[in-house]
């Protein structure tokens, strides 16, 4: 389950920045997840669950935004939103088509608990 060590990263991630503003916590992160990142929601569910506890992440509202996966075909230059990789072009056919979106997988906003 390789979503354990991304929750990880995002750990790590929180705790430099919560270290680098000299802040108590994390209150709030969005996570902006593509639906073709291969992460799936349960594992990655649970392994929050498992990994966030006594971190500075801990009771930190987590928000996730999906973005759906979006090519560009290279025949007709059409845009067209893909489940998977190598889908043809629903208006010319080709299968060649450059990825725009859809495999993103980062923090997008954290924001942080002043000291008191």
């Amino acid at each position: 389950m390789h979503e354990l060590s991304i929750v990880m990263s995002i750990v790590d991630s929180a705790r430099e920045q919560v270290a680098k503003h000299q802040a108590a916590r994390v209150e709030s992160i969005t996570l902006e997840i593509g639906a073709l990142a291969g992460i799936e929601p349960d594992a990655l569910e649970f392994a929050w669950e498992a990994a966030v506890p006594d971190t500075v992440l801990a009771g930190a509202e987590r928000h996730i935004l999906y973005v759906p996966a979006m090519a560009k075909c290279a025949g007709c230059g059409h845009e067209y939103e893909i489940q998977q990789l190598f889908e043809p072009c629903p208006q010319c056919g080709e299968y060649f088509s450059d990825l725009l979106q859809g495999r993103e997988l980062k923090i997008k906003t954290m924001t942080l608990m002043a000291n008191d």
